[in-house]
């Protein structure tokens, strides 16, 4: 990812006490639902509009105080989704990357949790009761999964959005390693290389 070197987790976790950790999460779910009764969504992936105006995902640093990566995860996932964010809880199985900044000294782990499309439903629904919400949090938006006709709409435009750090990357890999994309919908896309 532009700017950052990838670590194992085990390396990043090894850094010195000058370094933060935050953590993130893509959240998704199987969806039947159908786009105008023709195109199949597939999946519902959830990302975040948040207070600066770009788009990410849920998460957060990791306090002093949390005993894991995944408890300050989790912690960051109910403050900025609300209650519905306690019925599930984001696992070390659920860990993708890790990435240190070339400025600060900030580790950004990343991880991707597979839900029921009812309990994706629930952190809609309450997502606006959130303690976040307004503040951090302007908003959910799902990300489209597929490109319309004129091959423009859907997930191309979806990425021409500003995105926060590596979050863009970090939402096409986890695309494509987790097989959510429909067929040829990121053709001439630019997919991150692996580090």
């Amino acid at each position: 990812m532009a700017g950052s070197r990838r670590l194992e987790l085990a390396e990043a976790l090894e850094l010195g006490p000058g370094w933060r950790h935050a953590c993130h999460a893509l959240l998704y779910a199987p969806d039947p639902g159908m786009l105008f009764g023709r195109i199949p969504l597939r999946y519902a992936v959830l990302m975040q509009m948040r207070f600066d105006g770009r788009l990410g995902f849920p998460g957060g640093f990791v306090d002093k105080q949390d005993n894991s990566l995944e408890e300050g995860l989790n912690r960051e996932l109910r403050e900025e989704l609300g209650e519905a964010a306690a019925a599930f809880r984001v696992e070390r199985t659920d860990y993708r990357s890790s990435h240190a900044g070339s400025g600060p000294r900030v580790v950004a782990h990343f991880y991707a949790k597979r839900l029921t499309l009812e309990q994706l439903l629930a952190v809609e629904a309450g997502a606006t009761r959130a303690k976040d919400h307004g503040l951090e949090v302007l908003g959910l938006v799902r990300v489209p999964l597929y490109t319309l006709r004129d091959g423009v709409g859907g997930l191309p435009t979806f990425l021409e959005n500003s995105f926060i750090g590596s979050a863009r990357e970090q939402l096409l890999e986890a695309l494509q390693d987790l097989g959510l994309l429909q067929p040829g919908s990121i053709s001439g896309l630019k997919i991150p290389a692996r580090h």
